[in-house]
């Protein structure tokens, strides 16, 4: 697939906005949702008709060295000894959360996210699997899945073997670039020789499927260096492939400092990039799923898209849809029912609530009625690339028209721009427009006054 913008529709474009992995958006979040709120959610979710299965999401802060582009909470270490405080508490978080989730929700869901989770050593990824099958009913579906992300710098030989044993199917690898005056201007120097080892290691002990991160828009990137790592990645044929945008915000994110402005791609020069990725990822077969992530045909996410089941949350794309998401560690992410919770950002937060037995619920939000329709048609939009007026319509007892007429009154100049198609029946991306899907889901976000918005961006660019 070929795109172009002209400067015009570049311009108007390029601005800031949510990623959607939730709505409201984090930054809606309050410090006056509490432990018992999110008790009270729980309780409720136990009490629907059919009790929604569970999937954990597991925060690991600590890196070995800073990722200049990141904007991750995460605490750069060497010293190994702050691991196993750390796991010890999360088993305590855990032992705290279940009993408020009936026995017989399956957990269907596992997934280290970091900062590095393999800063944990495998014995001790494998004392938080086993403390969570005591804690929680494990699934024992093939469909169930336990996904890691590593970084292929630092996973120890036997690693791999050892998270296949303990059940791990999916890893997600952090490559961004392999261009070395890139890595060099974000400080992560990582060889080809390091990740393929780890891929060729997944697929030899069984594991369903291998993600690769890329970033574009970082410094001194340019479409030869980038377009290499583009071909020796799919050279690689990893199952998986995420191509995110990096967000710049040195006021929000301090290691971004480190980066030099001017060596940054302009907006046109991001979209030459982005474009070429595209073009070589569909080229390949590599299926467009949303945004920024592409996946193999025969893949869950791939055969997610097919069958119109996929979701998006904290975790990115997932094909586990109907779970209450549970974040355990500091700064993770919990949706139980109609809510949205956070753990303490900081660290000694969260230990001082942990070792006292209480929940370290830091922040929230209880979503009202407006907000649940508003994030299923974001939802769709993200997921499907369109949303099915009439079903809206039907499960809300609303006519969509009115109910949205300031939102459809944003489509327009989108329509206009050949990104959107809106019709009584369905307002779906084109192919244009799937790049840039964020634009239309703002459209239907009332949260984000646009004077406001400027005065302080706190989300990363669209474009």
């Amino acid at each position: 697939m070929t795109t172009t913008f002209e400067p015009a529709l570049l311009a108007r474009c390029d601005r800031p906005g949510p990623r959607y992995t939730s709505y409201p958006s984090a930054l809606q979040f309050k410090p006056g949702f509490t432990p018992a709120d999110f008790r009270r959610h729980a309780r409720r979710s136990n009490e629907e008709p059919i009790p929604r299965d569970l999937s954990l999401y597991v925060h690991v802060p600590y890196c070995f060295s800073p990722c200049f582009y990141c904007g991750c909470n995460r605490i750069i270490t060497r010293d190994f000894g702050r691991a196993a405080p750390y796991v010890e508490r999360v088993i305590r978080e855990a032992e705290l959360v279940a009993p408020l989730f009936d026995r017989s929700r399956q957990l269907m869901q596992v997934h280290f996210g970091g900062g590095t989770p393999n800063f944990l050593t495998a014995e001790q990824l494998g004392q938080l699997l086993d403390a969570f099958g005591k804690y929680f009913r494990v699934s024992d579906s093939p469909d169930r899945d336990f996904s890691i992300e590593l970084d292929p710098r630092t996973v120890r030989d036997g690693d791999i073997a050892a998270y296949a044993c303990m059940g791990f199917n999916r890893a997600s690898l952090g490559v961004q670039d392999f261009d070395r005056t890139v890595q060099l201007a974000i400080n992560r120097e990582q060889s080809v020789e390091q990740t393929m080892r780890v891929i060729d290691d997944c697929r030899r002990h069984g594991f369903r499927s291998v993600n690769v991160d890329l970033i574009y828009g970082l410094p001194k990137q340019n479409p030869v260096g980038f377009g290499h790592t583009l071909d020796t990645v799919l050279n690689a044929r990893p199952d998986r492939i995420a191509i995110y945008g990096y967000a710049h915000m040195p006021e929000v994110f301090k290691a971004q400092r480190q980066i030099v402005t001017e060596e940054l791609p302009d907006a046109a020069r991001r979209v030459e990039l982005l474009s070429l990725a595209i073009d070589k990822l569909t080229a390949a077969g590599y299926l467009h799923i949303g945004m920024d992530h592409f996946a193999l045909p025969e893949d869950d996410l791939g055969r997610a898209l097919t069958n119109r089941n996929l979701h998006r949350n904290f975790m990115g794309y997932t094909t586990h849809a109907d779970c209450d998401l549970i974040g355990l560690g500091v700064s993770s992410i919990s949706h139980v029912g109609d809510s949205y919770s956070q753990n303490f950002r900081d660290l000694t937060s969260w230990e001082v609530a942990v070792d006292r037995g209480e929940l370290p619920t830091w922040r929230g939000i209880e979503l009202g009625e407006d907000d649940v329709i508003r994030a299923e048609v974001i939802q769709q939009i993200m997921c499907r690339g369109e949303v099915d007026l009439r079903r809206i319509e039907q499960k809300y007892d609303l006519v969509f028209e009115e109910y949205f007429a300031d939102a459809l009154a944003q489509l327009v100049p989108l329509q206009h721009d050949g990104l959107v198609d809106v019709d009584p029946q369905r307002i779906a991306a084109t192919s244009r427009g799937r790049l840039l899907l964020r634009m239309i889901a703002m459209c239907f976000d009332r949260y984000l006054p646009s004077p406001a918005l400027a005065e302080r961006p706190r989300h990363s660019r669209v474009v």
